[in-house]
């Protein structure tokens, strides 16, 4: 006897193809049927989908819910907008593995992208790391971050690693994969791998040379250098002969909208032509999210967090950094790209600033009487740096070009700080697309839209029984009203919860029911 019949959906199977009636079959966590089932077929459980669409659970391969996996509550606001699988330890900042020498510099500069990690939170080995999270209602993965293993052998400082840096680096990737880490995320605009040359780089990730391992990459720059930082990945890629995943792919700027994506688009189509295992990701929304230390060159980010607040306590540093501004040279001078005016502070931990909170730097600078860059640098050093920022600036109409190509698909990039206003991606990424880029724009088909959302990413990441509605596949199901499936939050108010999913599945197990919560915890930690 099936343990759940579903009855009478549209069935969009995450390959995107076209959409089909026919009855779901779930027995044992896993897919047992996709067909139209006699009426008298013995379920259990029999749920009625006249009228939904069911799919395959969501996928996110990009979040940074490291520490936030460990927060009461976890899961429900990625249930409610449909996801069943997610990916942490991007962008390089993964919470393990690393041990005590450099310890709490890692965890200061991890707290703004992931929260601050909880006393259970083992960072020493990803094992250790796997073994202490609690349990889950959805699947968790993890990327081993480079940027950490860089950290944890030689720490913040701008210097030439040696051979013996070397190694410690390849000695904990090697047990990372071996621990159940499904890739390696890089993270090139943040220190300290933003002080690696490209030889270095290659020389880092050695060990993954000629293998299946995905290599994940938040590049060198994403503004008037994205061009020439995606060839030097391909650079990367090729050397190696890797699996290369662009991570939140976009052109900041407005002199470089319209320019630069179809240049990106045409190299990774070329890269996919010679045999390159290539693709891209990107985020439905034009303002990014990161730490506010990112609008500064990477010579200013060495040494950790605390020479940074040194640096930027010294006139004489602060009139380098108002040149180096105005320059923009040989970085993502986010300042300039996005405008003092655009970058909007969300989070903020002393008393006396928290007026801030949600205001463009703009606006403080007015309120303090100071210019933008010294008020910047001010609330950076008294803040310790750890400030998150909203900052705008991509196109729409590049956002949409990306969406569309064959070779992207879907993620949010959501940020978990344990204080302030995230970003409204957190709750609303996977209804945003779509509500927005399905139903009001047509810029995708239902089909095209939910394969960027399932069957890319798992294909993408390796992530073995997810991502397609078929015989055989986890049973990881979203039921849901496409009219009704929608986001709430805005840059305004962005904590609320998406609208409209009905029922979600991990692992045969429901765990959003009409609309409530059931209390199971069936999420599994995914292993390469």
């Amino acid at each position: 006897m099936l343990d759940l019949l579903i009855r009478g959906g549209t069935v969009i199977d995450g390959t995107g193809a076209p959409g089909f009636s026919a009855d779901v079959a779930v027995e044992g966590g896993v897919i047992a049927a996709v067909e139209p089932l006699p009426p008298d077929t013995p379920a259990r459980r029999v749920m009625d989908a006249a009228g939904k669409l069911v799919t395959p659970g969501f996928i996110d391969i990009h979040r940074h819910a490291d520490a936030a996996a460990f927060r009461p509550g976890f899961g429900e606001l990625e249930l409610r907008q449909g996801l069943t699988t997610i990916v942490n330890g991007n962008c390089g900042l993964s919470a393990a593995p690393f041990g005590p020498a450099h310890r709490e510099e890692i965890l200061a500069y991890l707290a703004p992208i992931t929260g601050e990690a909880p006393p259970e939170l083992e960072t020493e080995t990803l094992a250790g790391y796997f073994a202490s999270q609690p349990p889950a209602p959805i699947h968790t993965g993890m990327l081993v971050g480079a940027g950490v293993l860089r950290a944890d052998a030689a720490g913040y400082a701008l210097q030439r690693l040696e051979k013996r840096h070397y190694d410690a680096i390849h000695r904990s990737m090697e047990r990372a994969l071996s621990d159940g880490a499904v890739g390696v995320s890089l993270g090139l605009g943040y220190a300290p791998e933003c002080f690696y040359t490209t030889r270095e780089l290659i020389e880092a990730l050695r060990p993954l040379s000629g293998g299946d391992v995905p290599v994940t990459v938040h590049m060198r720059q994403e503004g008037a250098g994205v061009v020439d930082s995606v060839r030097e990945m391909l650079t990367v890629a090729r050397t190696l002969r890797i699996p290369l995943q662009i991570s939140h792919l976009k052109a900041m700027g407005r002199d470089s909208w319209g320019k630069k994506i179809p240049q990106v688009l045409e190299l990774l189509e070329e890269a996919r032509q010679e045999g390159l295992d290539v693709g891209c990701d990107v985020y439905p929304y034009t303002a990014g999210s990161t730490q506010l230390l990112h609008i500064l060159p990477p010579e200013f980010l060495a040494g950790g967090m605390e020479a940074v607040v040194r640096r930027l306590s010294d006139p004489a540093a602060r009139r380098e950094l108002a040149e180096r501004i105005q320059s923009g040279a040989g970085f993502d001078d986010i300042a300039r790209l996005a405008g003092w005016d655009g970058i909007y502070l969300t989070s903020l931990h002393c008393p006396e600033d928290h007026p801030y909170l949600g205001k463009s730097l703009a606006e403080i600078a007015a309120m303090t009487g100071q210019d933008p860059l010294t008020c910047c640098c001010d609330l950076l050093v008294r803040e310790q740096g750890e400030i998150t920022m909203i900052d705008f600036m991509a196109s729409e109409e590049d956002i949409t070009a990306i969406l569309q190509s064959p070779l992207s698909h879907l993620i949010s990039d959501a940020t978990y700080p344990t204080e302030g206003m995230p970003h409204p991606r957190v709750y609303g990424t996977f209804p945003r697309l779509l509500q927005h880029f399905v139903r009001e724009k047509g810029a995708l088909t239902w089909e095209q839209a939910i394969h960027k959302m399932t069957g890319r990413p798992a294909q993408r990441l390796r992530l073995a029984g997810k991502g397609v509605l078929a015989a055989g596949m986890d049973a990881d199901l979203c039921v849901f009203d496409p009219e009704e499936f929608r986001e709430t939050g805005t840059y305004q108010e962005p904590c609320r919860m998406a609208a409209g999913m009905d029922t979600v599945l991990a692992a045969g197990v429901p765990v959003l029911e009409q609309g409530v919560l059931t209390g199971a915890r069936p999420g599994r930690i995914i292993r390469r």
